[in-house]
């Protein structure tokens, strides 16, 4: 089924506030004081963001493709794959899914955000943030480094092994006969049509529900094996639209011991995603496409 631009786009909305509100969510259980999760683990936190991707992957793939990140977007569109008129209205509505995700997070545990004695563990349930910053210029420099390679691996990792997932998945190679035989024949093969994916369904629709399962755990082991420098972002929405928030939201909601929003470092998870996405995509349509 072909839905319309403006469908994709609250559908992009949708799956960036679910990404939010799964994953921040976990992070705020974690790291704020007097939840019931309080100091629970990182695992908890990976669980979280796994899930934050599985959920809107297994919802919306068919429907927008399930960016929900603008680094993946730009990515597909700098290489031909994304139709660049459609580039910004996705990117805005991930943005404001974003925001929308975490506005929701701070209703849900506002209590705990006033009970929270460390200004880190307030801004670690919206954005990302170096464990080495000590707020001297040799320190930051240090985690400005250190976060964008941290940013930059991980999210190459993300993007080409969902590109991977999504386009060799198991039954892929009936697609690509298919289009063969169609050339073959001096024909074009139209997935979009009714007829077509009635034929193509059996042969892909496992393979591509078990692949956005695939991504929910690529996305926990990525967490659970790079997070522990910066809390990786991987989603340029992910860290700047919960940041922006973070930084109009005044201490009656987010306590007394709500600190600065670190915009010196609020760059690198935002160019290096972008900077990764761009060249795993590239890299991945050299190969494979």
């Amino acid at each position: 089924m072909d839905f319309a631009w403006a469908v994709k786009y609250a559908t992009e909305f949708l799956g960036t506030a679910i990404l939010i509100i799964l994953g921040n969510g976990a992070v705020a259980n974690v790291e704020l004081k007097g939840t019931k999760g309080h100091q629970s683990g990182w695992l908890v936190i990976a669980v979280g963001y796994g899930m934050g991707v599985m959920i809107p992957a297994l919802m919306f793939g068919n429907v927008s493709g399930n960016h929900i990140n603008p680094a993946f977007t730009l990515g597909l569109a700098v290489s031909g794959l994304f139709p660049w008129a459609q580039v910004v209205p996705y990117i805005v509505a991930q943005v404001l899914g974003a925001i929308f995700g975490q506005a929701l997070v701070v209703a849900t545990h506002r209590p705990y955000y006033l009970q929270t004695e460390k200004a880190n563990n307030i801004l670690g349930t919206f954005s990302t943030i170096s464990s080495i910053d000590q707020g001297t210029k040799e320190s930051r420099f240090a985690a400005t480094v250190n976060g964008f390679i941290n940013e930059f691996v991980g999210s190459f990792v993300l993007f080409f092994a969902a590109l991977g997932m999504t386009k060799n998945f198991f039954g892929a190679e009936v697609l690509q006969y298919m289009k063969q035989m169609a050339s073959q024949s001096g024909q074009t093969l139209d997935l979009s049509q009714i007829a077509v994916k009635a034929q193509v369904a059996p042969h892909t629709a496992a393979g591509l529900s078990v692949a956005h399962l695939g991504l929910g755990f690529l996305v926990m082991a990525l967490v659970a094996s790079l997070g522990g420098p910066t809390g990786p972002g991987l989603n340029p929405a992910r860290d700047f639209g919960p940041r922006l928030l973070h930084a109009f939201l005044p201490k009656s909601i987010l306590g007394q011991h709500k600190g600065d929003s670190k915009w010196w470092y609020a760059w690198v998870p935002v160019v290096a995603p972008i900077a990764a996405g761009i060249t795993a995509v590239m890299l991945f349509k050299f190969l494979y496409m």
